[in-house]
C-alpha cells in the first residue's frame, strides 16, 4: 500500500497529479490534499493491495441478505 500510496503523494506535491484517465483528454490538475489521497487509495485498491475500505464497501458490507 506504502509505495502507491507514495507514488502519487509525489505526483500531487510536484503538481503532475490530475483527475480522470491518463492520455490525451486529461482532467484538471489536483489541487486538494484530500483529493489525492482518496485517488492514492483507489488506484492501491485497484492494484489488488490491502487499503481500508471504501464508504460503498462499507455500506454493501453492513447489509444482511
Amino acid at each position: 500500500m506504502a509505495d502507491k500510496v507514495e507514488k502519487v503523494m509525489h505526483e500531487y506535491k510536484e503538481g503532475t497529479l490530475r483527475r480522470g484517465k491518463k492520455g490525451p483528454g486529461k482532467g484538471a490538475k489536483v489541487r486538494s490534499r484530500k483529493m489525492a489521497v482518496a485517488i492514492a487509495l483507489s488506484e492501491a485498491r485497484k492494484a489488488g493491495e490491502k487499503v481500508t475500505p471504501s464508504p460503498a464497501e462499507k455500506r454493501l458490507r453492513g447489509k444482511k441478505f
